[in-house]
């Protein structure tokens, strides 16, 4: 994939959404997880050839995100603040997705559903067993099976939203992005 300028007003627009789902609907736990993020890093590895460049879109879609969180937290213009100890663990949990869309790669219909619903699964699952087996200021549930079930059970509105945003968001973006560069709408990925 070549850099030109429709690539990177996809890339700002990709960034933009993601920062207005996370003002939007961060702070309202009902729509908490309702993001492209998920979506974003799943498209790069659908898409970027590169595995190593894969990880840059979703990386940046987020830090930017986040940078603009803080900076309204910061000016108490928003409930919580953008970065936070232990982040990074996070961000590493989200690159599982982009390793998802290299497997997957997003060529047919039933790729990109299963890419939908396996990415949001396993980041739920791995990025609640992390919270589960915080230590010190991130210990927050019993270190035991009912534990680690109480941390699934309080993620369950999390994953339910990141899924459904996942669903949205990935065709969404495979069709704007095949418009944008291929000049064709369909919901599959013309090139790779």
């Amino acid at each position: 994939m070549k850099l030109n300028g429709r690539l990177i007003l996809f890339t700002i627009a990709l960034i933009a959404v993601a920062t207005t789902c996370k003002f939007f609907f961060g702070p309202q736990i009902e729509w908490s997880g309702f993001s492209p993020v998920i979506a974003i890093a799943l498209f790069s590895g659908f898409i970027i050839k590169q595995k190593d460049m894969s990880f840059l879109l979703p990386l940046l879609a987020l830090f930017i995100s986040d940078a603009a969180i803080q900076v309204l937290y910061n000016q108490g213009l928003f409930d919580y603040p953008g970065f936070y100890a232990g982040q990074w663990k996070h961000y590493a949990v989200l690159l599982l997705s982009t390793v998802i869309g290299w497997m997957l790669k997003g060529r047919s219909y039933s790729s990109l559903m299963a890419g939908g619903l396996l990415a949001p699964t396993v980041f739920f699952l791995v990025s609640n067993f992390i919270v589960w087996n915080g230590a010190g200021a991130e210990a927050y549930y019993p270190k035991s099976f009912s534990g680690l079930m109480l941390c699934y059970e309080a993620g369950l509105p999390f994953f339910r939203n990141s899924v459904l945003a996942t669903l949205v968001f990935v065709p969404v973006i495979v069709l704007a992005y095949n418009v944008v560069m291929e000049r064709k709408a369909v919901m599959k990925l013309m090139s790779r």
